[in-house]
């Protein structure tokens, strides 16, 4: 017999502006509002903190990735411990000179990283030129461990691959978020 327990989750999905720091900061805001109506587990969009880069080609695009730990990671870090909330932040993260992933932290209640994801799937089609950006993750469908459940995370184009549940829910996940 299972055990049975409700978790709270809370989805935030804003409009972007050019400038990171007004996207970090209207999520925070937003994170605080998800809290404060009892949100546990707390999902932001696909590369929540900038514009959609993949509409065009264009290398000066590159810039707005970050590393993992980075500055984003690290300020949500700091709102999750606040907040006592696990955030699942989905960002363009800078692996290395050269290596990018499309990607999302699951920062646990106390701040810890929980876990990382990297999007496997990657299309290539009009407006949606992700080769040129990401590179396909390499750290398979997992499930991480949180204060509140064993959260499992996809994003976007790999809702269209019914292995990649399959196998998020075959590790252990009791939710999964697909951020788009």
């Amino acid at each position: 017999m299972s055990s049975r327990y409700e978790v709270r989750v809370g989805l935030i999905q804003t409009t972007c502006e050019e400038t990171p720091q007004k996207n970090l900061d209207r999520s925070i805001q937003k994170i605080r509002e998800c809290a404060a109506a009892g949100a546990q587990v707390i999902c932001l969009q696909e590369v929540f903190n900038t514009q959609y880069p993949c509409q065009t080609e264009d290398h000066a695009n590159f810039e707005l990735a970050e590393p993992v730990p980075g500055p984003t990671t690290e300020a949500l870090a700091k709102i999750a411990r606040e907040l006592d909330v696990v955030i699942v932040a989905p960002i363009f993260e800078k692996r290395t000179h050269g290596l990018y992933h499309n990607s999302a932290v699951v920062l646990d209640a106390d701040g810890s990283t929980a876990g990382l994801y990297r999007k496997m799937h990657i299309p290539d089609d009009p407006l949606y030129y992700e080769k040129f950006y990401f590179t396909p993750g390499d750290l398979g469908f997992l499930a991480f461990k949180t204060k509140f459940a064993r959260v499992g995370v996809c994003i976007c184009w790999d809702q269209w691959y019914p292995e990649a549940a399959r196998l998020t829910a075959l590790s252990g996940a009791e939710i999964l978020f697909y951020p788009t």
